[in-house]
Protein backbone atom coordinates (compact mmCIF):
# COMPACT_ATOMS: atom_id res chain seq x y z
CA UNK A 1 0.00 0.00 0.00
CA UNK A 2 1.53 3.73 -1.09
CA UNK A 3 2.22 6.16 1.69
CA UNK A 4 -0.46 8.12 0.15
CA UNK A 5 -3.27 5.43 0.52
CA UNK A 6 -2.39 5.23 4.46
CA UNK A 7 -2.30 9.04 5.08
CA UNK A 8 -5.38 8.82 5.86
CA UNK A 9 -5.28 7.09 8.62
CA UNK A 10 -2.00 7.76 10.10
CA UNK A 11 0.85 10.42 9.91
CA UNK A 12 4.03 10.46 7.95
CA UNK A 13 5.58 9.81 11.30
CA UNK A 14 3.28 6.94 12.24
CA UNK A 15 3.84 5.36 8.86
CA UNK A 16 7.68 5.84 9.38
CA UNK A 17 7.73 4.11 13.05
CA UNK A 18 5.63 1.15 11.73
CA UNK A 19 8.65 0.56 9.02
CA UNK A 20 11.50 1.33 11.34
CA UNK A 21 10.27 -1.23 13.67
CA UNK A 22 9.61 -3.72 10.32
CA UNK A 23 13.34 -3.27 10.12
CA UNK A 24 14.28 -4.03 13.80
CA UNK A 25 11.89 -6.99 14.38
CA UNK A 26 11.87 -8.74 10.75
CA UNK A 27 15.41 -9.68 10.67
CA UNK A 28 14.79 -11.65 14.57
CA UNK A 29 11.60 -13.06 13.43
CA UNK A 30 13.26 -14.50 9.99
CA UNK A 31 16.13 -15.81 12.29
CA UNK A 32 13.88 -17.46 14.82
CA UNK A 33 12.11 -19.36 12.17
CA UNK A 34 15.15 -20.20 10.29
CA UNK A 35 16.91 -21.74 13.29
CA UNK A 36 13.91 -23.27 14.45
CA UNK A 37 13.76 -25.13 11.24
CA UNK A 38 17.40 -25.76 10.62
CA UNK A 39 17.32 -27.09 14.13
CA UNK A 40 14.56 -29.49 14.12
CA UNK A 41 16.03 -30.61 10.44
CA UNK A 42 19.06 -31.49 11.22
CA UNK A 43 17.94 -33.38 14.96
CA UNK A 44 15.54 -34.86 12.43
CA UNK A 45 17.64 -36.14 9.55
CA UNK A 46 20.81 -37.06 11.17
CA UNK A 47 22.15 -39.39 13.66
CA UNK A 48 22.15 -36.52 16.10
CA UNK A 49 18.76 -36.59 17.46
CA UNK A 50 18.15 -40.35 17.35
CA UNK A 51 21.47 -40.01 19.62
CA UNK A 52 20.09 -37.37 21.85
CA UNK A 53 17.01 -39.21 22.30
CA UNK A 54 19.03 -42.51 23.40
CA UNK A 55 21.55 -40.87 25.47
CA UNK A 56 18.25 -39.00 27.53
CA UNK A 57 16.49 -42.29 27.79
CA UNK A 58 20.10 -44.00 29.06
CA UNK A 59 19.78 -42.08 31.95
CA UNK A 60 16.53 -43.46 33.58
CA UNK A 61 17.66 -47.32 32.43
CA UNK A 62 17.69 -46.95 28.52
CA UNK A 63 14.00 -48.87 27.92
CA UNK A 64 11.44 -47.55 25.28
CA UNK A 65 9.37 -45.66 28.00
CA UNK A 66 12.22 -43.42 29.21
CA UNK A 67 13.77 -42.60 26.06
CA UNK A 68 10.64 -41.80 24.59
CA UNK A 69 9.59 -39.67 27.38
CA UNK A 70 12.65 -38.22 28.28
CA UNK A 71 13.77 -38.07 24.64
CA UNK A 72 11.17 -35.51 24.10
CA UNK A 73 12.49 -32.93 27.09
CA UNK A 74 15.84 -33.50 25.79
CA UNK A 75 14.48 -32.96 22.01
CA UNK A 76 12.45 -29.61 23.87
CA UNK A 77 15.01 -28.51 25.52
CA UNK A 78 18.16 -28.32 22.46
CA UNK A 79 15.67 -26.45 20.61
CA UNK A 80 14.37 -24.27 23.31
CA UNK A 81 17.97 -22.89 24.10
CA UNK A 82 18.55 -22.58 19.93
CA UNK A 83 16.05 -20.32 20.12
CA UNK A 84 16.75 -18.36 23.21
CA UNK A 85 19.72 -16.13 22.01
CA UNK A 86 16.70 -14.82 19.62
CA UNK A 87 13.90 -14.55 22.04
CA UNK A 88 16.20 -12.20 24.43
CA UNK A 89 17.22 -10.08 21.29
CA UNK A 90 13.53 -9.78 19.99
CA UNK A 91 13.01 -8.61 24.02
CA UNK A 92 15.17 -6.32 24.58
CA UNK A 93 14.00 -4.57 20.71
CA UNK A 94 10.80 -4.50 22.22
CA UNK A 95 11.61 -2.51 25.10
CA UNK A 96 13.34 -0.63 23.45
CA UNK A 97 10.25 0.49 21.07
CA UNK A 98 8.23 0.85 24.36
CA UNK A 99 6.15 -2.16 23.89
CA UNK A 100 7.75 -5.06 26.76
CA UNK A 101 7.17 -4.06 30.73
CA UNK A 102 8.26 -7.33 31.41
CA UNK A 103 11.18 -7.63 34.05
CA UNK A 104 13.79 -10.27 32.91
CA UNK A 105 12.83 -12.46 36.06
CA UNK A 106 9.46 -12.21 34.44
CA UNK A 107 10.96 -12.75 30.95
CA UNK A 108 12.76 -16.38 32.40
CA UNK A 109 9.78 -17.17 34.74
CA UNK A 110 7.80 -16.80 31.00
CA UNK A 111 10.21 -19.02 29.42
CA UNK A 112 10.64 -21.33 32.14
CA UNK A 113 6.85 -22.23 32.04
CA UNK A 114 6.75 -22.66 28.72
CA UNK A 115 9.35 -25.44 28.40
CA UNK A 116 7.73 -27.00 31.60
CA UNK A 117 4.08 -27.52 29.57
CA UNK A 118 5.82 -27.89 26.29
CA UNK A 119 8.26 -30.50 27.46
CA UNK A 120 5.15 -31.96 29.88
CA UNK A 121 3.40 -32.53 26.89
CA UNK A 122 5.67 -33.26 24.08
CA UNK A 123 6.97 -36.16 26.49
CA UNK A 124 2.94 -37.56 27.26
CA UNK A 125 2.35 -37.23 23.60
CA UNK A 126 5.72 -38.90 22.71
CA UNK A 127 5.08 -41.70 25.80
CA UNK A 128 1.75 -42.30 23.89
CA UNK A 129 2.84 -42.34 20.20
CA UNK A 130 5.23 -45.05 20.51
CA UNK A 131 2.55 -47.28 23.06
CA UNK A 132 0.56 -46.79 20.05
CA UNK A 133 3.33 -47.81 17.47
CA UNK A 134 4.79 -50.72 19.46
CA UNK A 135 1.43 -52.40 19.94
CA UNK A 136 -0.10 -51.94 16.57
CA UNK A 137 2.92 -51.49 14.28
CA UNK A 138 0.76 -52.30 10.95
CA UNK A 139 -1.85 -50.27 11.73
CA UNK A 140 -0.52 -47.75 14.79
CA UNK A 141 -1.75 -44.65 12.48
CA UNK A 142 -5.83 -45.10 12.69
CA UNK A 143 -5.72 -44.81 16.63
CA UNK A 144 -3.02 -41.92 16.55
CA UNK A 145 -5.32 -39.97 14.08
CA UNK A 146 -7.68 -40.16 16.17
CA UNK A 147 -5.84 -38.97 19.34
CA UNK A 148 -4.59 -36.19 17.98
CA UNK A 149 -7.86 -35.06 16.81
CA UNK A 150 -9.15 -36.05 20.46
CA UNK A 151 -5.66 -33.68 21.62
CA UNK A 152 -6.87 -31.02 19.78
CA UNK A 153 -9.97 -30.77 21.36
CA UNK A 154 -8.88 -31.51 24.88
CA UNK A 155 -6.51 -28.58 25.00
CA UNK A 156 -8.81 -26.14 23.76
CA UNK A 157 -10.80 -26.90 26.55
CA UNK A 158 -7.72 -26.46 28.94
CA UNK A 159 -5.72 -23.95 27.95
CA UNK A 160 -8.57 -21.24 29.39
CA UNK A 161 -9.07 -22.71 32.93
CA UNK A 162 -5.86 -24.30 33.13
CA UNK A 163 -2.86 -22.45 31.23
CA UNK A 164 -3.73 -19.12 31.16
CA UNK A 165 -3.72 -19.03 34.82
CA UNK A 166 -0.14 -20.12 34.86
CA UNK A 167 0.84 -16.62 33.30
CA UNK A 168 -1.76 -14.06 33.58
CA UNK A 169 -4.03 -13.13 36.99
CA UNK A 170 -7.89 -12.35 36.32
CA UNK A 171 -10.14 -10.13 38.59
CA UNK A 172 -13.99 -9.63 37.70
CA UNK A 173 -14.30 -6.19 36.12
CA UNK A 174 -15.80 -3.73 38.03
CA UNK A 175 -19.39 -2.81 38.02
CA UNK A 176 -19.61 0.23 36.01
CA UNK A 177 -20.59 1.88 32.63
CA UNK A 178 -18.00 -0.50 30.95
CA UNK A 179 -19.14 -3.06 31.95
CA UNK A 180 -22.60 -2.78 31.69
CA UNK A 181 -22.13 -1.47 28.05
CA UNK A 182 -20.29 -4.82 27.67
CA UNK A 183 -22.90 -6.78 28.71
CA UNK A 184 -25.53 -4.66 26.48
CA UNK A 185 -22.95 -5.84 23.69
CA UNK A 186 -22.97 -9.84 24.58
CA UNK A 187 -27.08 -9.66 25.38
CA UNK A 188 -27.55 -8.59 21.51
CA UNK A 189 -25.99 -11.85 20.70
CA UNK A 190 -26.77 -15.30 21.33
CA UNK A 191 -23.73 -15.90 23.24
CA UNK A 192 -23.65 -17.40 26.71
CA UNK A 193 -20.94 -15.36 28.38
CA UNK A 194 -20.14 -16.58 32.35
CA UNK A 195 -18.49 -13.06 32.79
CA UNK A 196 -16.03 -10.59 32.39
CA UNK A 197 -12.59 -10.78 33.51
CA UNK A 198 -9.80 -8.14 32.43
CA UNK A 199 -6.57 -9.57 32.86
CA UNK A 200 -3.01 -8.10 34.38
CA UNK A 201 -1.62 -8.06 30.50
CA UNK A 202 0.63 -4.78 31.75
CA UNK A 203 2.87 -6.19 33.40
CA UNK A 204 4.22 -7.81 30.17
CA UNK A 205 3.01 -5.36 26.88
CA UNK A 206 1.41 -2.07 26.49
CA UNK A 207 -0.28 -3.83 23.47
CA UNK A 208 -4.15 -3.61 23.80
CA UNK A 209 -6.61 -7.02 23.14
CA UNK A 210 -9.74 -8.42 24.57
CA UNK A 211 -10.94 -12.30 23.60
CA UNK A 212 -13.60 -14.58 24.39
CA UNK A 213 -12.14 -17.38 25.99
CA UNK A 214 -13.40 -20.87 26.95
CA UNK A 215 -16.48 -22.96 25.55
CA UNK A 216 -19.77 -23.29 27.14
CA UNK A 217 -19.86 -22.48 30.64
CA UNK A 218 -16.19 -21.37 30.99
CA UNK A 219 -17.08 -18.89 27.90
CA UNK A 220 -15.65 -15.38 29.37
CA UNK A 221 -14.73 -12.12 27.87
CA UNK A 222 -11.35 -11.28 28.90
CA UNK A 223 -10.22 -7.61 28.33
CA UNK A 224 -6.52 -6.54 28.78
CA UNK A 225 -5.77 -4.04 31.16
CA UNK A 226 -4.18 -1.69 28.68
CA UNK A 227 -7.15 -2.31 26.73
CA UNK A 228 -9.29 -0.71 29.58
CA UNK A 229 -6.56 1.88 30.16
CA UNK A 230 -5.62 2.87 26.24
CA UNK A 231 -9.06 2.57 24.58
CA UNK A 232 -12.57 4.42 24.80
CA UNK A 233 -15.49 2.56 25.82
CA UNK A 234 -16.67 2.62 22.03
CA UNK A 235 -13.29 0.81 21.23
CA UNK A 236 -13.67 -1.73 24.16
CA UNK A 237 -16.87 -2.52 22.71
CA UNK A 238 -15.90 -3.10 19.52
CA UNK A 239 -13.23 -5.00 20.00
CA UNK A 240 -15.67 -6.95 22.14
CA UNK A 241 -18.36 -7.28 19.52
CA UNK A 242 -15.24 -8.77 17.06
CA UNK A 243 -14.39 -11.58 19.68
CA UNK A 244 -18.10 -12.27 20.41
CA UNK A 245 -18.39 -12.97 16.79
CA UNK A 246 -15.87 -15.67 16.83
CA UNK A 247 -18.13 -17.38 19.67
CA UNK A 248 -21.45 -16.80 17.77
CA UNK A 249 -20.02 -17.71 14.24
CA UNK A 250 -18.48 -20.96 16.31
CA UNK A 251 -15.44 -20.30 15.17
CA UNK A 252 -13.48 -21.94 18.18
CA UNK A 253 -14.84 -25.04 17.46
CA UNK A 254 -14.67 -24.74 14.01
CA UNK A 255 -11.02 -24.11 13.89
CA UNK A 256 -10.77 -26.82 16.43
CA UNK A 257 -12.45 -29.20 14.48
CA UNK A 258 -10.21 -27.99 11.37
CA UNK A 259 -7.26 -28.48 13.70
CA UNK A 260 -8.34 -31.60 14.31
CA UNK A 261 -8.72 -32.67 10.55
CA UNK A 262 -5.22 -31.14 9.92
CA UNK A 263 -3.80 -33.59 12.57
CA UNK A 264 -6.00 -36.65 10.86
CA UNK A 265 -4.02 -35.64 7.41
CA UNK A 266 -0.57 -34.77 8.89
CA UNK A 267 -0.74 -38.29 10.72
CA UNK A 268 -1.90 -40.04 7.89
CA UNK A 269 1.12 -38.26 5.52
CA UNK A 270 3.93 -39.11 8.23
CA UNK A 271 3.08 -43.07 8.24
CA UNK A 272 3.22 -43.04 4.62
CA UNK A 273 7.02 -41.23 5.03
CA UNK A 274 8.03 -43.43 7.39
CA UNK A 275 7.34 -46.47 5.06
CA UNK A 276 10.92 -44.98 3.51
CA UNK A 277 13.76 -46.93 4.73
CA UNK A 278 16.49 -44.88 3.33
CA UNK A 279 15.52 -41.93 5.79
CA UNK A 280 14.72 -43.92 8.69
CA UNK A 281 18.82 -44.86 7.77
CA UNK A 282 19.38 -41.30 7.74
CA UNK A 283 17.88 -40.80 10.98
CA UNK A 284 19.88 -43.13 12.49
CA UNK A 285 17.22 -45.23 13.69
CA UNK A 286 16.25 -49.39 13.67
CA UNK A 287 12.61 -49.07 13.07
CA UNK A 288 9.81 -46.66 13.53
CA UNK A 289 8.91 -47.98 16.90
CA UNK A 290 11.95 -47.43 18.53
CA UNK A 291 11.66 -43.90 19.83
CA UNK A 292 15.07 -42.71 18.37
CA UNK A 293 12.46 -42.11 15.24
CA UNK A 294 10.76 -39.42 17.23
CA UNK A 295 13.41 -36.35 15.90
CA UNK A 296 12.14 -37.62 12.51
CA UNK A 297 8.95 -37.48 13.07
CA UNK A 298 9.23 -34.63 14.52
CA UNK A 299 10.97 -32.86 11.62
CA UNK A 300 8.33 -34.31 9.26
CA UNK A 301 5.65 -33.29 11.43
CA UNK A 302 7.47 -29.88 10.97
CA UNK A 303 7.83 -29.76 7.33
CA UNK A 304 3.98 -30.48 6.80
CA UNK A 305 3.07 -28.20 9.41
CA UNK A 306 5.11 -25.35 7.00
CA UNK A 307 3.50 -26.32 4.15
CA UNK A 308 0.03 -26.48 5.15
CA UNK A 309 0.46 -22.82 6.88
CA UNK A 310 -0.46 -21.05 4.04
CA UNK A 311 -4.03 -22.72 4.11
CA UNK A 312 -4.79 -22.73 7.78
CA UNK A 313 -3.14 -18.63 7.60
CA UNK A 314 -5.81 -18.15 4.50
CA UNK A 315 -8.60 -19.80 6.56
CA UNK A 316 -7.59 -17.95 9.73
CA UNK A 317 -7.58 -14.73 7.71
CA UNK A 318 -11.24 -15.39 6.13
CA UNK A 319 -12.54 -15.69 10.14
CA UNK A 320 -11.28 -12.61 11.50
CA UNK A 321 -12.39 -10.97 8.70
CA UNK A 322 -15.99 -12.80 9.13
CA UNK A 323 -15.82 -11.47 12.98
CA UNK A 324 -14.85 -8.20 11.47
CA UNK A 325 -18.07 -8.00 9.64
CA UNK A 326 -20.08 -9.34 12.74
CA UNK A 327 -18.87 -6.20 15.08
CA UNK A 328 -19.67 -3.86 12.36
CA UNK A 329 -23.44 -5.69 11.86
CA UNK A 330 -23.89 -5.83 15.59
CA UNK A 331 -22.72 -2.59 17.00
CA UNK A 332 -23.76 -0.05 13.57
CA UNK A 333 -20.82 2.25 14.46
CA UNK A 334 -17.87 1.99 12.11
CA UNK A 335 -16.46 5.08 13.25
CA UNK A 336 -15.60 3.22 16.53
CA UNK A 337 -14.05 0.31 14.10
CA UNK A 338 -11.81 2.64 12.56
CA UNK A 339 -10.71 4.06 15.53
CA UNK A 340 -9.94 0.93 17.07
CA UNK A 341 -7.68 -0.61 14.46
CA UNK A 342 -6.28 2.77 14.17
CA UNK A 343 -5.51 2.96 17.88
CA UNK A 344 -4.38 -0.55 17.88
CA UNK A 345 -1.81 -0.34 15.03
CA UNK A 346 -0.44 2.96 16.40
CA UNK A 347 0.08 1.23 20.15
CA UNK A 348 1.41 -1.88 18.97
CA UNK A 349 3.25 -0.29 15.69
CA UNK A 350 1.86 -2.53 13.82
CA UNK A 351 2.94 -3.40 10.85
CA UNK A 352 1.31 -0.94 7.86
CA UNK A 353 2.35 -2.75 4.76
CA UNK A 354 2.92 -6.47 5.67
CA UNK A 355 4.85 -8.24 2.35
CA UNK A 356 2.53 -10.42 0.50
CA UNK A 357 4.47 -13.61 1.48
CA UNK A 358 4.52 -12.75 4.77
CA UNK A 359 0.67 -12.53 5.02
CA UNK A 360 0.62 -15.85 3.00
CA UNK A 361 3.02 -17.90 5.76
CA UNK A 362 2.81 -15.77 8.74
CA UNK A 363 -0.52 -13.41 8.70
CA UNK A 364 -2.90 -14.88 10.34
CA UNK A 365 -5.10 -11.74 10.16
CA UNK A 366 -5.72 -8.86 7.51
CA UNK A 367 -3.33 -6.38 7.62
CA UNK A 368 -4.73 -3.47 9.62
CA UNK A 369 -5.15 -0.82 6.51
CA UNK A 370 -7.29 -3.83 5.19
CA UNK A 371 -9.90 -4.17 8.14
CA UNK A 372 -9.92 -0.12 8.15
CA UNK A 373 -11.01 -0.38 4.23
CA UNK A 374 -13.36 -2.82 5.45
CA UNK A 375 -14.95 -0.67 8.01
CA UNK A 376 -14.96 1.94 5.60
CA UNK A 377 -16.44 0.43 2.84
CA UNK A 378 -19.39 -0.99 5.71
CA UNK A 379 -20.26 2.57 6.20
CA UNK A 380 -20.32 3.75 2.88
CA UNK A 381 -22.66 1.25 1.65
CA UNK A 382 -25.05 1.68 5.02
CA UNK A 383 -25.09 5.50 4.90
CA UNK A 384 -23.24 5.44 8.30
CA UNK A 385 -20.74 8.45 8.44
CA UNK A 386 -17.27 8.03 9.39
CA UNK A 387 -16.00 10.71 11.19
CA UNK A 388 -12.93 11.05 13.03
CA UNK A 389 -10.51 13.29 14.19
CA UNK A 390 -7.21 13.33 11.97
CA UNK A 391 -4.33 10.77 12.17
CA UNK A 392 -2.53 11.44 15.46
CA UNK A 393 -5.22 13.18 17.00
CA UNK A 394 -6.38 11.29 20.25
CA UNK A 395 -5.29 7.65 18.98
CA UNK A 396 -7.51 6.50 22.52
Amino acid sequence: MTTQALLEDFTEQQIERSRRRKRATLPLRLASAGLGFAAVCVLGFTRLGADLVHGAGSLAGGGWPASAALGAVALDLVLTLVGLPVSVRMETVNRAWGLSNRSWRLFWTDAAKGFVIGAVLFGAVSLGLFALIRALPGTWWIPAALAAAALVFVLSFLVPVVFEPLFNKFRPMEAGPLRERLMQVAAQTEVSVRDILVSDASRRTNSMNAYVSGMGKTRRIVVWDTTVKQATPDQVAAITAHELGHAAKRDVITGTAVSSLGMVAGTLLLAAVLQWRALLDAAGTPAVTDPRSLPLIMAIGTMLGGLAAPLFNAYSRYVEARADQYALDLTRDPAAVVATWRNLAVRSISDLDPHPLAQLWLGTHPAIPARIAHARGWGARHGVAVALPSPGENPA
